[in-house]
Formats: C-alpha cells, structure tokens, sequence
C-alpha cells in the first residue's frame, strides 16, 4: 500500500484546534561525545515530555468529552513518560544517564512525506511523535464526527497513519538485521529502537490489543517488540543461510559448511554477549532470544539437509556435528559464551522421527562402506602380497599378516565413531561389521584358494600359515575388545581351517607323488645319490608348520608326517616283481635310510606322530631279513605297533619276500593269536586308511 499523496502537506488549521494542531515539545535524545548529526541515528531518548497545549477555545466540559473519546491526552502522556523514565533501565554501558538538561525538540504535525523522511534518515523517535499526533487528530476528528460526509477522507488519513506505522516497523527490522551484518555495531541505533518500543508500549497501553472486526487500527498496540522478536529470528534465519556451500561434488562440502556456520554463528553470539546485550533492558533477555533465533533457524536448515542425498561421510559428518559439536566448546558451549549462553532448555536439533531417519541411513550407507573396507584388505593382500610374492613377516616366531589388526582396526574406527553419536547406533554398528566379517572370510578364503590353485607360489604355504594364525587371533580380538559373541565366526574359520588344510595337502600330494610312485623302481633301487629328495620336498611344506600358532601347527604336522607315512608303505605294499636276496637287501636299507631322514626331519620341525616311526623300519625288516624264521618276528612286532593291520595288507608285505605257502599261512596264524590277545598300539589308525592291493597268490 503505498503512501496518499494528498497527505504530503499538512491540514490547514481548525477553528476547533484540534489537538493534533496544538504544538508539542519532546525532550531530545541526549547528546554523547560522538554524536554530531542527527542523520547519524538518535541516542538514548529523554523520557521528560514538555507538552506545551494552546488553550481551546472550547469549553473544558467538551474538552472533557474529546479526552474521553480516546485521543491521545497531553496529561495522560506526559504521566506516562515520567513513569518511564523513573523506571528506566541503564540501557547502554556506554551511554550517559538521562540528564536533566535535553534539547526540545518541537514535535508538530508533518506531511507524510516529511514523517516519511524522517523514518528514512532513521529519525525514529521524531517521526513517531508526529505519527502520534497525526493519530490523534485522525481520532479527535472521527469522533467529533467531522468525516460524516466524507468516509473516504478518514479512510484515507487512517491508511496513512498505518502505513507509516508500518515503515517504522520495516526501519525496525532493518535496525535489527544490521546489528549482526555490520562489522561495526552502532549502540545509539540500538538504544533509539529500545526507546522507541517503550514509547509506543506507554502510548497505547490504555488500548485494546486487537482492533474489532470491522474497525480500524488508529490508537492500537503496534506490537513492536514482537516484531522485534520476529526480526531477530529473520535475521538469524539469514545468518545461517549466508554460510557457503561447497558444491556437493566436493568430497568435504558438508564439513566446510558445518564449520563456517559454527565459526561465524559463535562470533555473532559473542558480539551479542559482549555489545549487543548491553544496548537492551533486562527484560529483553536479548542472548536467550538470541540463541533461541539461532537454535530454531539452524533446526530447520539441517533438516532441509537430511532430506537431501547423502553419503556415508556426509551423514555422519551430520549426525556427529547435531550430537557433539553444537553443544561443545566449539560452539554453543564455548566458555566466552558462558554463563549468558545457556542450551540446557534447549529442543533437539531435529526431531526424533529425522533423527532417527538420519542414524538409519547411516547404517544402511556404512553396509557398503563396510564391505568396501574389507575388499580393500582382500585387494592390497592380493597385489601386495600375492602377487609380489612377498617375505611373510614373523612376530615372536610365528608367521604375521596384518589381516586381523586391518579387520580390527576398521570395526573399532566404525564403531567408536558411531558410540560417540549414541549407544544404540554403536550397537547397531557392531552388529552390522561382525555380519560384514562372516561375508568376508569366505570370500577370502575363495579368493585365495584360487590363486593357489592357479599358481605354484612359495609363498603359498607361508601365506596359508600366516592367514590361519591372523584369523584366529581376530577371535579372540573381537572377544576380547568388543565382547561379541565369536560362535559363528568360530565356525566359519573351522571351516576355513579344513579347507586350508585340505589345499595344502593337495599341493603337498602333487609335489611328493612324483617320488613316492618312484619307491621299489629299479631307478630307485640303482639310484647312489642321498635318498632325501623326498624328505626335501615334504620340508618345502612342514617347514613353515613350525611358524603356525597351536595347535593348529600341530595338527597340521601330524597330518603331514601321517601322509608321508602311509603314502609311502601305500607305494611299498604294491604288486612288484620279484626280487632276489641282495636286492632285498639293498632295497630294505635304502627304506630305513629314507624313513630315518624323514623321521628325524619332522621331528626336528616339530612333530611329536613318533609312533608312525617304526612302521617302515618293520616292513624293512621283513624284506630283508636272511633268516625266514626270523620273519615272523618282524611282523608280531608290526602287528603289536599297528593293530589296525589286516591280513591282507600282511600278505601284501609278505609278497615281498619268496616264501611257501606253509609258511605264510603259520606266520598269519601267529600274527591273528597276537592280535586276540593285545589289542594296544602306540597312536592312531594307519592302516585303516591304506588300500590293500589285490594279491594273486593264494594257500
């Protein structure tokens, strides 16, 4: 609505001198050493109100009825403005008090265009006296009923009283959006509005608060310290929305936002404290509005920003700033702040259904995360490690790889993170890693099971060794560290064990079959060179057993000292051709040759299977024994060390040897009454697990 034109010169003079036409002096702001002009804003306004009213030419009976008609009373004001001014609070430090001494200013009734003037050079308190005056004689006319025959004229005078209410209430807004945007704060400006408020409080406070439907809004409560209330809250909103955004493509835009806007909002919160604060009275409370403007205009911005897309780093640079950073010394709770500043009634940043939107979509993002954290692992183990094939590091002589300590370290980042927003998203962050984790370990185990299987590394069985010492002290990490229930994982690297296990023997078969096949070939037999081949190609594997932590080390040995074992008496036991005393001869030292290097090599790496010792020397014996009666020594021996032995694998040993039917049928008698009556031996099954050949032979 804009301003009538045919407001901009006064009303010429009543014969009724109403008293908007009566001349009124107010006391000046009071002057300080730096007030020049005043253009340059007004300080602290002088209560004292000097109204000088020209004697009416009406009667004091109708003067009585026109003060009852609800103008704006001369007495009454001037009552009012003394009340004010006893009571007045100190309102600026570095304002003087009010003196006794003030400059009049004459208040009479100006144009529009002047009043508007006014307003516009900041003139505030000049401009509301002739706004009031301009009101009243609007009202003194309404009521003597002098726009009877023209309502357009008091309609007209009416919106010109509200509009230029109104561009007060707009230079108000103004005057509160500059204090925090200009670097330099002017106190008088401050103190003028405060003045300014409290003269149009006192001037209508014997007025109703809400006009009546249908009635105008001359002589109304213009409620400007709830404007100011919702002019600090615009201005914060402002604030907050003047922080810079990074483009989102950035990788830490939310982080630079967050940071600028606590830095910034922090130093406008300490302007308040220290030279805001002090331009108001008390009962302004200016840093609880303040912070309260801050608080809501900030609640709103984050939660337009959860709405949006965000990553995993974003949302939680987002949930940690809501949980830790406002309140802490970085922001509200900076100690330059305190006591003034207070957060203890404070409402939550968001509310709880975005809270929790946010913290789930955190979960969800960190899944991926996750996964992705442990790929990294399996990718620099295979590029660094397998493929470079590497020196496996050792730590107090067992075989490291940093697989644990990377898994550990990544579940420990993750979940103490999430611990510092809240207890419940910790909970829930472990819970997600350790789901993560049995996705993983298969995963690893398949990868590496293929390369090995795909590649004939030496490294292989160091890594293998190093893998099954790193998983198993993951357990008892995560048992230990995080208290989680490890039963699962337990299983799965049962599992992973076995499978090693199983490869390793594979590979171990594939490098010791060439030689074993060769045992009793007459390349074997006429061969000079030291009969440690096949011990050599067993150590290049049970070597590294030693580096393994117990007792799967042990274990594992067993099974290779066993597997050599029985493969070995396997490839003995088999159909030959028949061999004559000194073959026999030679062929049995050359088995207790072979079988005192292996022996003695797994021992020394470790083994404690000495109960698969004699069963070669046993089988050698038999086959080179001279004297035949001797024989079935030889074999109650092997039959009291091995009660697993079957007939048939006796006979296949005593194939070996040229013996008559009567013979091998009295050593088979003998070997089955040992057997009824001792059923003890020194360790596990062997035989059980040897295949006996088909003999031809028969009694």
């Amino acid at each position: 609505m804009e301003l009538d034109t045919r407001s901009v010169t006064s009303e010429p003079a009543s014969p009724l001198k109403s008293p908007g036409e009566e001349k009124m002096e107010v006391i000046s702001e009071l002057s300080s050493s730096d007030w020049q002009s005043r253009d340059s804003g007004f300080f602290e306004r002088g209560i004292k109100t000097l109204l000088s009213i020209r004697k009416s030419r009406r009667s004091l009976k109708k003067e009585k009825g026109k003060e009852d008609g609800g103008t704006w009373n001369a007495k009454r004001l001037l009552q009012t403005l003394r009340s004010y001014e006893e009571n007045k609070p100190t309102i600026c430090n570095s304002m003087e008090k009010v003196g006794e001494i003030c400059e009049p200013i004459e208040a009479k009734l100006l144009s529009v265009m002047e009043i508007n003037e006014l307003i516009q050079k900041r003139q505030l308190l000049q401009a509301f006296a002739s706004i009031k005056l301009m009101e009243d004689e609007t009202i003194s006319e309404r009521d003597s009923e002098k726009y009877r025959d023209n309502p357009q004229e008091f309609v007209r005078k009416s919106k010109d009283v509200d509009l230029l209410y109104n561009s007060i209430t707009n230079a108000i807004k103004s005057i509160v959006e500059e204090t925090l945007e200009d670097p330099t704060l002017q106190h008088t400006m401050l103190t003028s509005m405060v003045t300014l408020i409290s003269l149009e409080e006192a001037a209508h406070s014997s007025t109703e608060s809400a006009a009546r439907p249908g009635s105008d809004l001359l002589g109304r409560p213009r409620k400007w310290r709830e404007q100011w209330r919702e002019a600090v809250n615009e201005s914060a909103r402002k604030r907050v929305l003047k922080a810079p955004m990074a483009s989102r493509e950035q990788e830490t835009w939310l982080d630079f936002h967050l940071h600028f806007l606590q830095e910034h909002l922090r130093e406008d919160l300490l302007k308040i404290k220290s030279s805001v604060k002090k331009c108001y009275p008390e009962e302004y409370q200016v840093c609880d509005t303040y912070v309260a403007a801050f608080h809501n205009a900030i609640a709103s911005h984050l939660q337009e920003l959860s709405q949006g897309p965000l990553d995993f780093h974003e949302l939680y640079t987002l949930l940690n700033w809501v949980a830790n950073t406002y309140h802490s010394e970085f922001f509200l709770g900076h100690p330059e702040l305190k006591p003034e500043v207070k957060t203890e009634n404070l409402s939550l940043l968001l509310p709880p259904a975005d809270w929790d939107k946010l913290k789930n979509d955190y979960i969800a993002s960190a899944k991926e995360k996750i996964k992705s954290c442990f790929g990294n692992i399996l990718r620099l183990e295979v590029t660094e490690k397998w493929e470079k094939e590497v020196h496996v590091e050792e730590e107090e002589n067992l075989y490291h790889a940093s697989v644990s300590f990377d898994i550990q370290t990544i579940i420990g980042e993750h979940v103490k993170s999430s611990g510092a927003i809240s207890g419940g998203l910790e909970t829930k962050m472990l819970e997600l890693c350790m789901a993560e984790l049995l996705e993983f370990i298969p995963r690893f185990e398949q990868e590496f099971m293929a390369w090995s299987s795909a590649q004939d590394s030496p490294s292989f069985v160091p890594l293998l060794v190093a893998y099954i010492n790193s998983f198993h002290e993951l357990v008892s990490g995560l048992e230990t560290v995080f208290k989680v229930n490890t039963e699962e994982l337990r299983k799965i690297l049962a599992a992973l064990t076995r499978n090693f296990t199983n490869i390793f023997l594979t590979k171990l078969r594939a490098k010791t079959q060439p030689l074993l096949k060769k045992i009793l070939s007459k390349s074997w037999i006429l061969a000079t060179e030291r009969p440690d081949s096949l011990a050599s190609a067993v150590s290049q594997f049970s070597e590294h057993l030693q580096h393994m932590r117990e007792p799967q080390g042990q274990d594992l040995l067993h099974e290779v000292h066993k597997y050599v074992v029985k493969e070995y008496v396997t490839q003995i036991i088999k159909p030959r051709w028949k061999m004559n005393r000194d073959t026999r001869q030679q062929v049995s030292r050359k088995m207790s040759q072979e079988a005192a290097i292996i022996h003695n090599a797994l021992i020394d790496q470790g083994s404690k299977a000495d109960w698969l010792l004699p069963v070669i020397y046993h089988i050698a014996n038999i086959i080179g024994e001279k004297k035949k009666d001797k024989i079935k020594v030889y074999v109650k021996e092997l039959c009291k060390d091995y009660p697993d032995i079957r007939k048939e694998h006796i006979l296949a040993i005593l194939a070996l040897r040229v013996l008559g039917r009567t013979r091998r049928a009295a050593i088979l008698r003998q070997v089955c009454q040992a057997q009824e009556s001792s059923n003890r031996g020194k360790g596990g099954a062997l035989f059980a697990e040897i295949d006996v050949p088909v003999i031809c032979s028969c009694f």
